[in-house]
């Protein structure tokens, strides 16, 4: 199989995908994101990473599957792979260690604002001791929006520090973790009513063009004043000029951001000048879930070039494409 890594991000997931390719005899190549279209020739995987990957590119080439690095395919016309009969799968957070990875960073971003680390800085420069006052997470509530396998993840690890945990999710009957209480369960429909009593509100849930700003004017209006918004699911689920109000005007005391609606982020973006701690898409960039999604991933593609259906599949196609000619 020829796989097409497409752009030049996440360059540790390029690596470790490529070692585990070349271990099961499949050829590995990379291309700039402006330059997929041109690179497609006799490619039978593609690998979206943050690329997208639309109509006019599945009817452009030959390949059968889109296999993402990862669980977000918010990148990917699946409507389109489908009708041209291309498969799209992903490997979830659970399987790859992912969940895990994310759900941590969650808390990082959560500590970092609650304990003032922009001021412990400030603090040691002008040698004070015993300043900041921060916050602790105990006895604090959290408001997890979405409870997928990250929101899984976080809400266990919430409750072990002792945090009380609201729920707003887009499945009526998930599943809540074993031996995790859970104070409230809202749907998204309520979901001003779930953030209203949250210190925190942390973003997990999968994106679609649906929840687009998904958190936007209405549902910040209806937090409680001082709380922080965490987001590690998808830019595009905030509305970012929203958001910044909201900062300005001390409706939200700060925001932990670890992705953005355009990436990578332009330094001088507004929201960089508030209280915001802002990392570059990498909560699940550890150890731990590189090698677990590289896995994934390889497993899956040497199940496509056995003509067997991948594993986590987004779709169905009825007529699964192979070998035809490029365009």
């Amino acid at each position: 199989m020829k796989v097409l890594y497409c752009g030049e991000t996440f360059p540790e997931a390029r690596q470790r995908l490529a070692t585990r390719l070349s271990e099961s005899g499949h050829e590995f190549i990379v291309c700039a994101e402006t330059d997929i279209a041109r690179s497609l020739d006799g490619v039978d995987v593609v690998i979206p990473a943050i690329a997208r990957i639309d109509a006019a590119l599945i009817e452009r080439g030959n390949f059968g599957l889109i296999q993402q690095f990862g669980v977000g395919l918010d990148t990917v016309d699946i409507e389109a792979a489908t009708r041209s009969g291309v498969w799209v799968a992903r490997v979830p957070g659970s399987v790859s260690g992912n969940a895990a990875s994310v759900a941590e960073h969650a808390m990082l971003l959560m500590l970092t604002l609650s304990r003032k680390m922009a001021d412990c800085a400030q603090a040691l420069a002008s040698r004070s001791v015993g300043v900041p006052l921060g916050a602790a997470l105990l006895g604090k509530t959290a408001c997890i929006v979405g409870m997928g396998n990250i929101g899984t993840a976080l809400a266990v690890r919430l409750g072990a520090c002792g945090m009380r945990l609201i729920v707003a999710d887009d499945h009526a009957h998930r599943s809540m973790p074993d031996g995790v209480r859970i104070d409230a369960i809202h749907t998204l429909e309520d979901l001003p009513l779930a953030v209203a009593g949250a210190d925190y509100i942390a973003v997990c849930i999968n994106y679609h063009a649906g929840l687009r700003h998904l958190i936007g004017k209405t549902v910040l209006a209806a937090a409680k004043p001082g709380a922080f918004l965490i987001n590690v699911a998808r830019g595009g689920l905030v509305d970012h000029e929203a958001l910044l109000a909201a900062l300005q005007n001390g409706r939200l005391a700060g925001a932990g951001l670890d992705v953005f609606a355009e990436e990578p982020v332009d330094p001088h973006h507004p929201l960089l000048r508030q209280n915001v701690v802002a990392t570059p898409h990498i909560a699940g960039v550890t150890d731990v879930s590189y090698d677990g999604t590289a896995k994934g991933c390889a497993e899956n593609i040497t199940r496509y070039a056995r003509g067997e259906a991948p594993l986590y599949a987004a779709n169905t196609p009825l007529n699964p494409r192979r070998n035809r000619p490029a365009t």
